[in-house]
């Protein structure tokens, strides 16, 4: 499974508060009709911890610091059928936040027991690494996709516990 590493860096930050997580379901664009948590591609000039920051207030409209992510996972995702897709995703525990989550036209929000996470609802690595995340483990790996039935589903992956980044 060794390939070299994808040149797009990407971000998601995962909210969990009071025993619930808050996912934001993808209206249009990359991963439509899917739960997923606040990320996306880091912009020019930009550091990936000032990426995963402006993309959750962008999409959430929630408030947070830097001294309030915590890095969890760095997954490298491959997509041999549509290789513009590869990227490198930093993944973020946030803390801490203020404010009221506020629809946007990309993303409508949904709090989650912790125990009622829709993983079928979500890309299907998700219910493979999301659990060890929201277990307090640090995760670095890479997921192989393959194209079924016009969806993305897990065809190999390597998913491994860490130390740091």
């Amino acid at each position: 499974m060794e390939r070299s590493r994808p040149t797009r860096q990407c971000t998601l930050a995962i909210l969990v508060s009071n025993n619930m997580i808050l996912l934001g379901m993808k209206k249009k664009g990359f991963g439509l009709g899917k739960y997923n948590g606040y990320g996306g591609k880091v912009e020019s000039g930009e550091t990936i911890e000032q990426a995963a920051l402006r993309e959750f207030m962008e999409e959430s409209h929630l408030q947070t610091s830097s001294r309030d992510l915590s890095k969890m996972g760095e997954i490298d995702f491959y997509f041999p059928h549509r290789p513009e897709f590869n990227q490198t995703v930093h993944i973020y525990r946030v803390k801490r936040f203020s404010g009221i989550p506020q629809e946007t036209d990309e993303m409508s929000h949904h709090w989650f027991d912790l125990d009622k996470v829709p993983y079928s609802s979500m890309w299907d690595c998700d219910k493979h690494w999301l659990p060890l995340i929201l277990g307090d483990k640090k995760v670095k790996g890479q997921v192989i996709f393959k194209e079924l039935n016009g969806d993305n589903i897990v065809d190999e992956k390597n998913l491994e516990f860490t130390d740091s980044f």
